[in-house]
């Protein structure tokens, strides 16, 4: 069950964190996964950790807030052969209220987690229905649905990025495209490591460990478990799911009372 044998897949930011956990789950259920990141380098290391392997996996040098580039990248993936997934992963992060959040900040957040989502829906459906049909996958956040304190911009962000995912598996229906999106709770990853490192020196075990308990579940999720979720609603076993968004937060939308 849940085999990508003989799929191709697009993910965004597909060489850390989430993104790497769905790279390799995917490419270790037989996709040919393309890894579109900002950075290149990085992107070409796991596209060779991959290959060494025997998996299938490429590195393509790519802003997402750069529709001209996202066009071009994609569309000369699509030249190899059809496209079947693509993971809307990419974005960024911040801090701050809505006084205490910059424009610059602000325009950096639409520019990278909506636009950049945008942009690659726009350059990936067409070649979706060329090919009579194919999955959506974004990442939204638990920040989506509930309100969480100083994420203003990102929460903003990671609204419309739900709403964009039912906005497009309304419409695209009858071409047999189906979108869905999860909204993870903290997760565990290398970004979170850093942000204690740096804005709490010293106090990184007590503050990961009050990070933690603010899932109900008690603990942060490890990206392969978002991994896994991803490979279920891009295989043909959810072919009956779309439209919908998938918390994956330990209880915190519903159970933090």
């Amino acid at each position: 069950m849940f085999s990508l044998q003989n799929k191709t897949a697009l993910i965004t930011g597909g060489a850390s964190g989430i993104g790497l956990a769905i790279t390799r789950t995917f490419a270790q259920s037989g996709a040919s996964v393309h890894i579109l990141e900002i950075n290149a380098d990085q992107a070409q290391q796991v596209a060779d950790e991959i290959t060494a392997t025997g998996g299938k996996a490429q590195a393509h040098a790519v802003d997402v807030s750069n529709q001209a580039q996202v066009v071009e990248v994609i569309g000369q993936i699509a030249a190899q052969g059809p496209i079947h997934i693509l993971v809307n992963n990419a974005g960024v992060a911040h801090v701050g209220k809505a006084d205490t959040t910059s424009e610059a900040d602000f325009d950096r957040i639409v520019r990278i987690n909506v636009k950049g989502v945008y942009n690659c829906l726009y350059a990936t459906i067409p070649h979706l229905k060329a090919n009579g049909g194919g999955v959506i996958l974004n990442m939204a956040s638990v920040a989506s649905s509930v309100g969480i304190p100083d994420r203003f911009a990102y929460s903003m962000s990671k609204g419309a990025v739900l709403t964009m995912t039912l906005s497009v598996a309304k419409d695209y229906l009858a071409d047999n495209i189906r979108c869905n999106c999860i909204s993870p709770a903290r997760v565990h990853t290398p970004f979170v490591d850093g942000f204690l490192a740096k804005s709490y020196p010293g106090q990184e075990a007590e503050m990961f460990e009050k990070l933690s308990k603010t899932q109900p579940i008690g603990r942060m999720a490890e990206p392969q478990e978002v991994g896994a979720l991803a490979l279920y609603l891009c295989s043909d076993e959810a072919g009956f799911v779309t439209g919908c968004d998938y918390p994956l937060d330990g209880g915190f939308i519903r159970l933090n009372n």
